[in-house]
């Protein structure tokens, strides 16, 4: 097939994985985000064939491409992090926020947002949960910065109405003792 990688392209990225994996591992601190990443690089290296037909260009538009992917990884950590923190600033001083607290909290907001109308479950996913800046998200979704700002404000808005529907009084009295999720947990037995 004319589009499958050269024997010497998939040559090339055999040799260099060690090091491309210890490019990312110093990048990310641990290994095991270093493999994902590499992985996923492999595989969109795969759905790119075209761009691999030269091998010499090969190694540099990967570590391109692992950059690409680094950059886009420390965004959703940061995001997760900032995430934390706000999910910690509105409970009691007394409670520690560890990522199986936040997974817990967040659980009902996803299900709300994926109950959203597709543009406000977008909006919402850009800005709020990537916290990507709004001239960004607004250009991405080919819309003006003022009809994202206006869409962001309905989709939160859309958003606390469905988690009051949804969670009642976890919503103000504190998501950590959430009986609706327990009631969700109930029914799908």
């Amino acid at each position: 097939m004319a589009d499958d990688l050269s024997p010497e392209a998939v040559e090339l990225l055999l040799r260099t994985k060690a090091r491309l994996l210890a490019f990312l591992e110093a990048r990310t601190g641990n290994r095991s985000d270093a493999e994902d990443l590499l992985q996923t690089a492999l595989l969109k290296a795969l759905a790119s064939r075209r761009a691999l037909r030269q091998a010499d260009r090969l190694v540099p538009w990967f570590y391109r491409l692992l950059g690409n992917l680094l950059v886009d990884w420390h965004r959703r950590r940061r995001a997760r992090a900032n995430a934390l923190r706000r999910v910690s600033a509105l409970l009691p001083a007394t409670v520690e926020v560890d990522d199986a607290v936040f997974t817990e909290v967040c659980a009902c907001v996803n299900d709300v947002v994926a109950a959203l109308k597709p543009q406000y479950a977008e909006i919402l996913r850009l800005a709020d949960l990537e916290e990507r800046p709004l001239g960004e998200v607004a250009e991405r979704l080919g819309i003006t910065a003022n009809n994202a700002s206006v869409r962001l404000h309905r989709a939160r808005r859309a958003c606390l109405a469905g988690l009051r529907a949804m969670c009642g009084a976890c919503l103000e009295h504190g998501c950590l003792d959430c009986f609706c999720r327990k009631k969700v947990s109930a029914r799908g037995r």
